[in-house]
């Protein structure tokens, strides 16, 4: 596999990125999406022996007229892990984006999209949640690029994150450049804790603090995955985010 020259935080898709535990950065992995054709996949990065320390991944996709791209991802390992997306819709074309980072010790996980608008009448939705303790860091650039004539898009991002702990981060960058004047776009972002009332309810029911705990995060999480229509492969994700929950809380 080729490699594209190393980048640095002044560059703009890169700004919080553990640029220093880069050895070399990947091509685009390209591919096409045909008219009215579905398609799906789900990235994971999970703990296990053969994880990497570093793990980066990149898509570049089109999605043909009435065409519709769903990808899930689930950020659990590595020291840096990071899956950047850049997709092209074709007039009635939908993007369906859900990802959750969450990990702890000195680590970054991130998302970077671009969605690009190029026709008319398409749609797309991101949902981003972020739980993070110790000094780990989530990140989410999402740029959303509507065309002068891509007249009634409907686009949206929403991220959300939650810090366990003191010294835990998250960034949020979200982007509209918008040249149509016929359109509906919207973002969100929000960083918090664990709602301190939920807990204290839960214990007075007699709930430990680490299942109440699981529970709130589970619900938080949970979001990101509502658009995956397949039960078995959702509760997959959902497992793997909770188990990095619970072996290092």
């Amino acid at each position: 596999m080729s490699a594209a020259p190393l980048p640095t935080t002044r560059e703009e898709a890169w700004r919080y990125a553990a640029v220093d535990r880069l050895t070399s950065v990947p091509e685009w992995t390209e591919m096409s999406i045909g008219a009215g054709e579905t398609w799906r996949d789900c990235i994971v990065v999970e703990d296990g022996d053969d994880t990497p320390e570093t793990d980066v991944r990149r898509l570049r996709m089109s999605v043909g007229e009435g065409g519709r791209c769903e990808l899930f991802a689930v950020l659990s390992s590595a020291e840096y892990a990071r899956v950047e997306v850049e997709v092209t819709l074709a007039r009635g074309a939908h993007f369906e984006f859900g990802g959750i980072t969450i990990g702890g010790r000195q680590t970054v996980r991130e998302f970077v999209t671009r969605t690009i608008h190029a026709e008319p009448e398409g749609t797309s939705n991101q949902t981003v949640r972020s739980v993070h303790w110790g000094q780990g860091t989530g990140n989410f650039l999402g740029s959303i690029d509507v065309v002068r004539h891509a007249q009634k898009t409907d686009a949206a991002q929403d991220f959300k994150g939650l810090l366990l702990e003191k010294g835990a981060s998250v960034n949020a960058v979200p982007q509209l450049e918008i040249f149509a004047d016929d359109v509906k776009c919207a973002h969100g972002a929000t960083v918090g804790q664990l709602d301190e009332q939920a807990r204290y309810y839960m214990a007075a029911r007699g709930l430990p603090p680490e299942v109440s705990r699981r529970l709130l995060v589970q619900a938080f999480i949970g979001d990101a995955l509502v658009a995956l229509d397949d039960e078995e492969t959702r509760e997959r994700l959902m497992r793997i985010a909770l188990d990095k929950l619970d072996r290092h809380l």
